[in-house]
């Protein structure tokens, strides 16, 4: 038996019988004891305890458990109840009482924890090779780096001995890896997962990021996740993510201008890039070329400017005792945090705020950007031969985000002709993470090209339930309000966006009222037909101000429309059409305007 690690895939397999948690635990045992030689874990599986686990979650309904069954690994700098924390430093290890409240709560929610992963020590790196446990070696060639730091979590997955894992992401961590190993990387937005139970690395800026085989599967896990945690002053409500472009059949994306652009001399990685945004623009979207600068600055901040002293900071009673327990570039690195005063502190968040303004201006032209992941991939021997640049490099395009409190998510993009993976990122503003989940659920949809790990097909198309809500509100306008009318701009000027150019259901008639500038519609039980309308959406703060502004007879109401569906929309009141004109073979009010007019 090979089982199908995707979420949807082992709920339909434990429903029909074909599967139990306990022969699928016992399944991976068999699986992980292969890449011992990989570095994953640095606590593995535990035989006795998961079947223990397991008998005791078969016992329980599986409907109310939206994991139930399913495996996961975690990256080991969070804790897991009478487990060690090591942060890969055997020196700073410990055993906690109560797991990190992100684990706990995937846990309740039916998740199986394999075991913890191992990382580049105390979370610092992006390759995959500080660690006394040894460098996690690549899923797809073991000569090349996994990415770090959260290196054990993505190679967990991609290896399928885990359906999602656990890591952490300050600077990339938690899509760097993603890209290295074909798999989705979710960075939430900074503060919607609990960080309560996780070793810090920056405090201001970490993540939880999820690791998984689909889009899908990172957001039924992100689900699971979310919630306010008291325990963390850094923990935040979930807030409405607006406009989903990851669903709309028109959206604009940012792309870095040519110049910024940098593979450091990987054409191929170069290529695959072109031909991502092709592949976006085929979705529906439309590029926007930016000037990446502001970010690039905004990226060096991290470790050139004074927010490496917050690494300082998490550690800093057990790194002045204990400095020969790091790697020396970890503590070579930590300890240049105790350096920067307080002032340049001050002078740094200052700029950062500079450029935090320039940034965020290009949210006025593209509601998503789309990036590389990471410029080129490197062989273990490269990294080690230059540790600091080539970790650098990898950071490229990933060290701005948390900096700037954006959301992101790493999909995978293709493959060079020597099999190595290559990732693309998709950012957009802090909270909305489920748009952009969205889109590259639609992206992965659209991919034809197997991930040559332990999965081979595509997702199941299947809906899985918003984890946010919008916030947006859907509007029909059936008049003056339509594109390009006179009104229209009562809509767009509160950032109203255009949906569908669609028709009601057939049981309405539309009246031209007696000042000739507007239309009603009324709905009829016999003899009515469909009318031309356009639906529109916004926020529901503006939604309230715009239905303030609408004068009597005319109102807002539920409108149907031709599919069945129900949205918000202009009807009027039957003392208005009094007088009126009979316009209902017009079909809608642009052919009637145009009657009158010609």
């Amino acid at each position: 038996m090979s089982s199908s690690l995707y979420i949807h895939h082992l709920r339909s397999a434990y429903r029909s019988g074909q599967l139990t948690p306990t022969s699928l635990v016992e399944e991976l045992l068999e699986r992980s004891a292969r890449y011992t030689d990989h570095a994953i874990w640095i606590t593995p599986p535990q035989r006795e305890h998961l079947l223990m686990c397991t008998r005791e979650l078969e016992g329980q309904d599986m409907e109310g458990l939206p994991l139930y069954g399913v495996p996961f690994a975690i990256k080991d700098n969070m804790d897991l109840v009478d487990v060690p924390t090591t942060c890969a430093c055997p020196d700073f290890a410990y055993t906690p009482k109560n797991s990190a409240m992100v684990v706990q709560k995937l846990i309740d929610a039916g998740a199986i924890a394999m075991g913890k992963t191992n990382l580049d020590q105390f979370a610092t790196g992006l390759n995959g090779t500080r660690s006394p446990y040894g460098a996690c070696r690549n899923a797809f060639a073991p000569d090349y780096i996994s990415g770090g730091s959260s290196a054990g979590s993505a190679v967990a997955v991609a290896l399928g001995l885990a359906s999602f894992s656990l890591g952490t992401d300050t600077a990339g961590s938690g899509r760097v890896p993603a890209a290295f190993n074909n798999l989705v990387g979710l960075k939430p937005t900074c503060g919607l997962l609990s960080t309560s139970g996780v070793v810090p690395a920056c405090r201001s800026l970490d993540s939880v990021s999820i690791f998984a085989l689909s889009a899908q599967d990172a957001q039924r896990v992100f689900a699971a996740a979310l919630g306010e945690d008291t325990s963390d002053p850094y923990s935040r409500t979930t807030q409405p993510h607006g406009f989903d472009f990851g669903r709309a059949p028109r959206f604009r994306f940012g792309v870095p201008a040519a110049k910024d652009l940098n593979f450091f001399g990987d054409d191929q990685y170069g290529r695959l890039f072109e031909a991502s945004v092709t592949r976006l623009e085929s979705l529906g979207g439309e590029r926007v070329e930016l000037d990446f600068a502001p970010f690039l600055e905004t990226a060096r901040l991290l470790y050139g400017g004074p927010w490496v002293a917050e690494r300082y900071h998490a550690i800093r009673s057990f790194i002045n005792t204990y400095p020969d327990a790091l790697f020396p570039v970890t503590r070579d690195i930590t300890l240049g945090g105790a350096k920067p005063l307080a002032a340049d502190a001050f002078a740094a968040l200052y700029r950062l705020q500079e450029l935090k303004r320039k940034c965020d201006y290009i949210w006025q032209q593209v509601d998503c950007v789309l990036t590389p992941t990471a410029g080129t991939i490197f062989t273990r021997a490269q990294l080690l031969a230059e540790p600091v640049a080539r970790n650098t490099d990898l950071g490229y395009y990933t060290n701005f985000m948390n900096l700037l409190d954006y959301a992101a998510v790493a999909v995978p993009a293709g493959f060079r002709v020597d099999g190595l993976p290559f990732g693309v990122t998709l950012f957009a503003q802090a909270h909305q993470d489920v748009p952009l989940l969205h889109l590259a659920e639609r992206w992965q949809l659209t991919d034809s090209v197997p991930n040559g790990a332990v999965e081979t097909m595509p997702p199941p198309v299947e809906i899985v339930p918003a984890a946010v809500p919008s916030g947006q509100v859907r509007v029909a306008v059936v008049g003056a309000h339509l594109s390009g009318l006179p009104l229209n701009h009562q809509i767009t000027s509160r950032g109203g966006r255009l949906i569908s150019d669609t028709s009601t259901a057939s049981c309405y008639r539309l009246y031209a009222l007696t000042d000739g500038k507007r239309p009603g519609l009324i709905r009829v039980a016999h003899g009515g037909k469909a009318i031309g309308c356009e639906v529109w959406e916004m926020s529901a703060a503006a939604f309230g101000s715009f239905v303030n502004g609408i004068p009597a007879p005319l109102g807002i109401g539920t409108v149907e429309l031709f599919d069945g569906s129900h949205v918000n929309g202009f009807i009027c009141e039957g003392v208005g059409i009094t007088n009126a004109v009979d316009i209902t073979d017009f079909k809608g009010w642009r052919a009637y305007l145009r009657s009158i007019q010609g």
